[in-house]
C-alpha cells in the first residue's frame, strides 16, 4: 500500500472514531463519515464496502492487539490467573477503542470475537477437546466471565483489585 492509502484510510479510520464516539453505529452516513475525512464517497468505496465493513475492520484490530497482549493463550489451560491477567490487562489498554467501537448495538460483538479467536487458538492445539462440551463450556466460562465480571464491576472496583479477584478465582476452577 502506497503512503497515499495509508494516509487516507487513517483519515478514514479516524474521522469514523471521531463520529462513532457521538452517535450510533446505525445512524452514520457514507456522506457524514466522507465530509469528516476529505474525502469521496467513491474513495470511501475504494477501501470499505460500508460502514460496518469499517467498523469490523477496526474490531479486528483491536481484538489483534488484545490477542497480542497475551504471551501464551495456551496459558488458560494450565494457569488460568495468568491468561486472565494478561487478557485483561490488554483489554485495558484497548478501552478507549473499544469504548468507542463496541457500544450500543455493538457491546456484545467483542466479547464473542474474542472467544471466537481464543478458542480457535486453543482448539488447534488441542483438536482431541473439540468435541468435548464440557471443556468448550468451561473455555467460553473463562473467556467471556472473565471479561463481563471485568466489565460488570469497573465502575465499583478499582481495575487491579477485579483482576486478582477474578485471577484468584480462576484459579479454584482449573481445566485439568
Amino acid at each position: 500500500m502506497d503512503k497515499r492509502q495509508i494516509k487516507t484510510k487513517r483519515s478514514i479510520k479516524n474521522a469514523f472514531l471521531k463520529i462513532r464516539s457521538k452517535k450510533s453505529i446505525e445512524k452514520i452516513t457514507i456522506k457524514e463519515l466522507s465530509d469528516e475525512a476529505e474525502i469521496s464517497k467513491a474513495t470511501f468505496y475504494l477501501h470499505y464496502k460500508d460502514i460496518y465493513d469499517l467498523s469490523a475492520s477496526l474490531g479486528t484490530e483491536i481484538i489483534e492487539n488484545i490477542l497480542r497482549g497475551i504471551s501464551d493463550p495456551n496459558s488458560i489451560l494450565d494457569d488460568p490467573a495468568l491468561f486472565i491477567r494478561e487478557f485483561i490487562n490488554a483489554c485495558i489498554a484497548e478501552k478507549n477503542m473499544i469504548k468507542i467501537l463496541f457500544s450500543g448495538s455493538q457491546n456484545y460483538i467483542l466479547a464473542d470475537s474474542l472467544e471466537a479467536a481464543i478458542k480457535n487458538f486453543i482448539l488447534e492445539l488441542h483438536p482431541e477437546y473439540r468435541e468435548d462440551l464440557s471443556f468448550n463450556i468451561q473455555l467460553s466460562f473463562t473467556i467471556k466471565g472473565a471479561y463481563y465480571a471485568f466489565i460488570d464491576h469497573l465502575d465499583q472496583f478499582e481495575p487491579y483489585t477485579l483482576i486478582e479477584e477474578l485471577c484468584k478465582i480462576s484459579s479454584r476452577h482449573p481445566f485439568f
